[in-house]
């Protein structure tokens, strides 16, 4: 691997060890680690390893898919809206995207929107080959599908269906589209390398990602168990009725994939939760109580396992009672964020006032986090 590079203050050496070591004994491939203070200066700001080629170095300015990290993204903009009075959590979703109402789904608010409530965390009827690229047809399919619950009755992670869900009324409120809006008015202002749709000339500082490989004795996850017992069930149709998307794909790169789909680096990801901090916040102390109070919490009728959410923002999960990995991803009490699969992160702490982020292209298993970006989590809160 190249050497880890970048700065740290000498308060975070822990950090720095625990980043080395994930490359010395846990296999990291090529990652990045971030944090900032509530005054946007970075504490952290480390880099290492290579692209999947095993040649070409990670450098400062390597982006990879950060999967659900882009959930979040996806939530500061809907956040904006209702901090403008655009969007109002307690409303209707039909009052601006009246088509959402067919087949019993006209009582969902916005708030089950971003709760993960709303009923409709994936499509049963197959998707068209290359309909997830296709933001239209993708929102129009989930408008006229039939829930899985009454929506508002019990959550369920929307594992790419929230780019749609919430996404879509992030167009329908501002005119725009996803990318474009999270673009004008959250990145560019905020001098984000964070993408919802990534321009071609940004493709050659992409690290495509090395699938996570499990071991025969691994002891699969509720959800995989699921999967592959039904495959009419909510689990498989989440996963893989998709249109035949692959994500590691130029054209999946440059499509507005609000729920998985976004590109960016620790550096992004700490950054953009660094929006909801200190006194250049771009939302209100009520806005940001929102993202980190629950709204759903206990069984999670997708995952098979415990989750917790705010409005759009991952809570603190701990479920490390469970066999396996990627069923959990702790941090402190009050801090809101969102895992990606195979085990980015980005969250803000308020009350311990920092904000983090980890990219890697190395994919662990399960949803949420492994032991890499759980250490990086643990050796900050040590620091703090």
């Amino acid at each position: 691997m190249s050497a880890v590079q970048g700065h740290y203050d000498p308060a975070f050496k822990a950090v720095r060890q625990a980043f080395e070591h994930n490359f010395a004994e846990r296999g990291e491939v090529g990652a990045s680690v971030c944090i900032q203070d509530s005054k946007g200066r970075a504490v952290v700001d480390l880099w290492g390893g290579t692209h999947t080629d095993g040649q070409t170095p990670w450098t400062r300015d390597t982006l990879s898919i950060v999967f659900s990290c882009t959930k979040a993204a996806t939530a500061l903009c809907a956040h904006l809206l209702i901090e403008r009075g655009l969007l109002n959590p307690d409303a209707r979703v039909t009052d601006y995207w009246p088509e959402f109402g067919a087949h019993g789904k006209d009582q969902t608010t916005v708030r089950d929107m971003l709760g993960h409530r709303s009923g409709v965390p994936a499509l049963r009827a197959p998707v068209d080959a290359g309909g997830f690229l296709d933001f239209d047809y993708t929102a129009k399919r989930l408008a006229e599908e039939v829930p899985f619950w009454e929506p508002g009755t019990a959550h369920g992670y929307h594992m790419v269906t929230f780019g749609w869900t919430v996404g879509e009324l992030v167009r329908r409120v501002s005119g725009k589209p996803l990318g474009e809006f999270f673009r004008d008015e959250i990145a560019g202002p905020s001098g984000l390398d964070f993408h919802i749709g990534l321009p071609k000339s940004e493709f050659s500082r992409v690290s495509k990602l090395q699938l996570f490989q499990p071991h025969p004795n691994d002891t699969p996850s509720e959800f995989v168990k699921a999967m592959m017992n039904d495959p009419t069930g909510v689990q498989a149709l989440a996963f893989a009725n998709n249109g035949g998307w692959f994500f590691d794909a130029p054209d999946s790169w440059q499509a507005e994939l609000g729920g998985a789909g976004g590109i960016s680096n620790a550096r992004g990801l700490a950054g953009m939760f660094g929006t909801t901090l200190g006194d250049t916040a771009l939302f209100s102390p009520a806005r940001i109580e929102a993202m980190r109070t629950p709204v759903s919490e206990g069984d999670d009728l997708t995952l098979c396992i415990p989750t917790r959410f705010g409005e759009g923002f991952m809570l603190s999960i701990d479920n490390r009672n469970l066999p396996g990995e990627g069923n959990s991803a702790v941090m402190g009490d009050g801090a809101f964020g969102h895992v990606g699969m195979g085990g980015s992160l980005g969250f803000a702490d308020p009350n311990a006032g920092f904000s983090f982020g980890y990219s890697m292209n190395k994919m662990g298993g399960g949803i949420l986090l492994n032991d890499r970006g759980q250490s990086l989590v643990d050796a900050a809160y040590a620091c703090i």
